[in-house]
């Protein structure tokens, strides 16, 4: 068992956790990974499924943020015109978005013959960090069956850290990766959950605070070395609820992602992708036209607080994870990359 935040005492902000403090407590979204670690590869896949109909046919209600623009990201634009997903997203290193989009447009052909032939085409969404510290990234090693297992293997319970498309990742000078967290939202009309998950690839180990410590030079000062490169990484947050919100609320809601990212000590750094991806199962969209009025429910704008509060404790305790359940890796090189689950014990809770 993953030994993850709160084992070690430390619990982000007033909001209550779903079940099992994960994107996957939003009903219907499920998570699954491909993971390559076997020397100077060190890469993945990460899959996001909102929900478990047909995401093309039934699309749901999407967002997208560049807190900074320094990254890849595919399909955020047809997102933003049309404010709808309409294929599961996938999570990869940043010179295997082609391949995965590739193989994620095959896959939805074969869930859905209408796409190209009697119905337009399709949007694949692609986010990516770049994970060549670790990882030989010029071998392009994702495949086609990578894509397809990460695809395969989607459910509530996945693993964090080092895994999938955080296999390679670095946070902070230490050992990024997968992360995630959910907050429960509780109104006069009904409870909702608000769910994250961070692929963490960023940061300064200077700047890095714990919960509002800042402990980074202390762990710097116990690693044998430090890579001089500044905050040259990048991180995807994809924010899930079933909220009922429009796309510019919900793009309002995601915007605050970015609260949660500086407090762990970002200062969203000239070459670091800053992405958020976010989506609401409240509302189905029809992908076809019934002639008939679309019905839709949202929340009223002085309901957003709360979501905007979940989403800056719930990203800032994903981060957190992302680094606790990642494990030390060596990859290219010799690179080597610590755990900061290496130094809780030691340095932190002292």
């Amino acid at each position: 068992m993953q030994k993850r935040l709160r084992d070690y005492g430390i619990k982000i902000g007033t909001l209550p956790t779903g079940p099992f403090n994960k994107i996957t407590d939003v009903k219907g979204v499920k998570v699954g990974h491909s993971t390559i670690s076997k020397g100077e590869i060190q890469t993945g896949v990460t899959a996001i499924i909102p929900h478990e109909q047909n995401v093309f046919n039934n699309k749901v209600v999407a967002a997208s943020y560049a807190m900074n623009g320094f990254g890849k990201t595919m399909g955020t634009l047809q997102m933003d015109e049309l404010g709808t997903i309409e294929t599961p997203i996938l999570l990869t290193n940043t010179l295997s978005v082609g391949v995965a989009a590739d193989h994620l447009i095959s896959y939805m052909l074969e869930q859905n013959k209408e796409i190209g032939d009697t119905t337009g085409t399709v949007n694949p969404v692609i986010g990516e960090c770049n994970d060549m510290f670790l990882n030989n990234i010029r071998k392009q090693s994702i495949t086609r069956n990578h894509v397809r297992e990460a695809l395969a293997n989607v459910n509530t319970h996945f693993e964090e850290g080092s895994i999938g498309a955080g296999m390679g990742m670095k946070c902070f000078g230490l050992k990024g990766g997968i992360g995630s967290s959910s907050r429960i939202l509780t109104y006069p009309h009904g409870n909702y959950t608000l769910g994250v998950l961070v692929l963490s690839n960023f940061g300064e180990i200077d700047q890095f605070r714990l919960n509002g410590v800042h402990v980074g030079p202390v762990i710097k000062s116990k690693l044998s070395a430090t890579s001089p490169d500044g905050d040259k990484g990048s991180i995807m947050i994809i924010i899930a609820t079933d909220l009922p919100v429009t796309s510019r609320q919900l793009k309002r809601i995601i915007k605050r992602a970015s609260v949660g990212l500086s407090r762990t000590g970002s200062f969203i750094g000239n070459g670091s992708g800053d992405i958020f991806v976010g989506f609401s199962t409240a509302n189905k969209i029809s992908h076809e036209n019934n002639n008939t009025l679309q019905t839709f429910k949202a929340v009223h704008e002085d309901d957003l607080d709360q979501a905007f509060l979940a989403t800056a404790d719930a990203t800032e305790e994903a981060i957190l994870q992302s680094l606790l359940t990642a494990k030390t890796t060596t990859g290219r090189n010799g690179n080597t990359l610590y755990s900061l689950a290496d130094f809780m014990d030691e340095i932190i809770l002292k």
